[in-house]
């Protein structure tokens, strides 16, 4: 990538329909987690029947991207 790519906070590569924020690659399933997880604790910690939605839609997003689950945290813009 070049300079001023990675300077932009969002960039999104239309070609390839990939996101990046802050020159982090931002994988579905990385995005499913951080929700199901949020999910879990205001489920444990509130018992809002809200939180399942979370729940539902982290598990989606992990199961959509379960082929790239290797590199879902790995650092840096993965070409």
């Amino acid at each position: 990538m070049s300079p001023e790519l990675i300077r932009q906070p969002l960039y999104y590569d239309a070609a390839r329909r990939r996101l990046w924020i802050y020159g982090q690659r931002c994988h579905h399933g990385a995005t499913g987690a951080l929700l199901a997880a949020t999910g879990t604790m205001v489920l444990a910690a509130a018992k809002a029947p809200a939180s399942v939605a979370l729940l539902a839609a982290g598990s989606v997003l992990m199961a959509h991207d379960w082929k790239d689950r290797s590199v879902w945290f790995e650092r840096g813009w993965q070409a």
